[in-house]
């Protein structure tokens, strides 16, 4: 058995290196995509354009709008000075927002009043203007604080703690930057290499049919689950390198500190890898062309990893019934393997489950594959 499966191997090692667009696919398809998405898919919001209509013009309102332009989360669009111009720079695209300032607002503000003031906002990009919407609560509740302090301190009271009876102290754990990379390139590792893995391997078996050496391995004395770890060894290797070339970029090029064990990404990729190319071949299996392989192999990995396992797209957010599709998706747990060893220096003891998942599915798709590999024309 032993002899048999190592000649497939040799022989389908053979085929790769006689195929220099298979090599440049494989070595260099995931880092370009990991390049083009790791810098592409960003939801940190920054640089908003905001104009301003200051009624007031006063010099509590130029403290005001100074607060909100001398942070990286808006830019000055803009100063207004009616009405119309507003509507016309919300219709023009010229601004995502206007603020509006009232006037009396310094006057209320000195009287210990309550004031108000307006932030219209282009709401066609939903996700943004709710980030846009956060950060001006935020940035409001400061300049609130701060205002609040300086009333009471002018009376002659000099205790902060009088203003807020409690004071929230937050702590971001894992990501205190909260930055929208250290959270997706994670998760964009586990998705690139389930792609690139079926794909792979998805015209491993359907070549042989196209090329007409099909007859020689039906001729042949070797059992189809043979047949099957011989074909898939070589790509483990190749993928393998491949998950230690975007290990090392995301590293390097985009700063995501792997805080867990680097054995412990390296030893949970060789299982995830070991499904993914286990897809690919149970496609390559069933497909008629090289061509229907891939096609099947792309649409039933790359639209499952980037919307239904947690890359993107809470999973705790969707329906229940999708909730539970998503569990079979191997991206699904590799991507809670990957975030838990990179950002919170989990163990084993945090992703054996997920990893028990991915040896049984790999189990499977090898079994499959062998079962509908069958030895006649």
């Amino acid at each position: 058995m032993l002899l048999r499966t190592w000649m497939i191997m040799w022989k389908e090692f053979k085929q790769i290196s006689r195929d220099p667009r298979m090599l440049g696919v494989a070595f260099g398809l995931p880092i370009i995509m990991l390049l083009i998405y790791g810098y592409a898919i960003n939801f940190d919001v920054t640089h908003v354009r905001i104009a301003v209509y200051d009624e007031d013009r006063s010099a509590a309102s130029r403290t005001l709008t100074g607060a909100f332009f001398h942070s990286e989360y808006f830019d000055l669009a803009g100063n207004l000075t009616n009405d119309s111009a507003v509507r016309e720079a919300l219709d023009h695209g010229q601004a995502r927002g206007v603020l509006t300032i009232p006037r009396g607002f310094a006057r209320d503000i000195a009287a210990g009043r309550t004031t108000y003031v307006q932030l219209l906002i282009d709401g066609s990009d939903s996700t943004s203007a709710s980030t846009v919407v956060g950060y001006t609560n935020a940035l409001l509740q400061q300049q609130s604080a701060r205002i609040s302090l300086e009333a009471v301190q002018r009376q002659g009271v000099h205790a902060p703690g009088a203003l807020q009876p409690v004071d929230l102290r937050m702590r971001y754990w894992y990501n205190p930057e909260l930055k929208s990379t250290t959270f997706t390139i994670p998760g964009l590792i586990a998705v690139i290499l389930m792609m690139l893995a079926a794909l792979l391997t998805s015209a491993t078996v359907v070549r042989e049919r196209e090329r007409g050496t099909f007859e020689l391995l039906i001729a042949s004395p070797i059992r189809p689950l043979e047949l099957m770890l011989g074909k898939l060894a070589p790509y483990i290797l190749i993928a393998f390198g491949d998950v230690i070339l975007v290990v090392l970029a995301a590293v390097l090029l985009f700063h995501i500190p792997l805080r867990g064990s680097a054995v412990l990404v390296l030893v949970t990729s060789a299982i995830f890898l070991t499904a993914a190319l286990g897809i690919g071949l149970l496609v390559s299996t069933i497909s008629e062309s090289q061509q229907t392989a891939m096609m099947v192999a792309m649409l039933t990995t790359q639209l499952p990893s980037i919307i239904l396992s947690g890359f993107v797209f809470p999973i705790r957010s969707m329906p229940p019934v999708i909730q539970l599709i998503t569990t079979v998706i191997p991206a699904t747990h590799f991507i809670r393997i990957l975030r838990t060893v990179f950002l919170k220096g989990g163990g084993w003891s945090l992703v054996w489950a997920p990893t028990l998942y991915l040896v049984l599915f790999a189990g499977l798709m090898l079994g499959l594959s062998a079962t509908q590999f069958k030895k006649k024309l």
